[in-house]
């Protein structure tokens, strides 16, 4: 059996999908249930959902040979996992923003608040910035708002969320999508089923890609 880490949510259903269309599908998946594990033995697959933020350490530790991470939480915990494959979706951007006409002073140590410290971190020492770093779990926007940070960093799909609060993008950190990664055992000794998962998604997005 592969086992196959599935992030919860819309982008678990997409990357399902293509999944199922490279040959491993596992209908049972489909029911409207609340199962978490299911199991297809004539595709040698057995999927289970799991919070988005806790597949790397699924994949990791072994409990899932591969599975299917955001690239900010790679970046983030820097997982020690093979990444396999740029899935091209759930695309986002990790980003600084800031207060409407915010400018910084460099003579002063900028606030920065963010639930992504060791992205910031590296990025700000990448600048040789030095920055005050306050980490939060939720309801970052509200940090400059009150005076807590000048900017946060954090990660920005259509932008909604900023402007409603005043907020402006000021800086891209990194671009962002869903990435595929096995463990780093799994790849050895479960290669060629890996290695077949990943070359039919891999033939999908190519195919994709041509389509005008």
């Amino acid at each position: 059996m592969l086992n196959i880490a599935l992030p919860k949510g819309r982008l678990g259903e997409r990357v399902y999908a293509m999944f199922e269309k490279a040959g491993f599908e596992c209908p049972s998946i489909k029911e409207n249930n609340r199962k978490l594990i299911f199991e297809n033995p004539e595709c040698g697959v057995r999927y289970f959902w799991v919070k988005p933020s806790d597949v790397a350490i699924y994949v990791e530790r072994g409990a899932a040979d591969i599975g299917v991470a955001g690239k900010d939480i790679l970046l983030e915990y820097e997982p020690d996992i093979y990444e396999l494959l740029d899935l091209k979706t759930g695309i986002c951007r990790m980003a600084v923003a800031a207060p409407k006409g915010f400018r910084d002073d460099p003579r002063r140590t900028l606030k920065v608040a963010t639930k992504f410290t060791n992205i910031a971190q590296n990025y700000y020492a990448s600048l040789g910035r030095e920055i005050d770093m306050i980490h939060l779990n939720g309801s970052i926007e509200i940090a400059p708002i009150l005076g807590l940070s000048d900017v946060i960093v954090d990660i920005v799909e259509t932008g909604t969320t900023l402007r409603e609060n005043d907020l402006e993008v000021i800086e891209t950190v990194v671009p962002i999508s869903a990435r595929l990664i096995a463990n780093r055992a799994s790849y050895k000794f479960k290669n060629e089923q890996i290695i077949r998962v990943a070359e039919g998604i891999a033939a999908q997005l190519q195919t994709e890609e041509q389509q005008p």
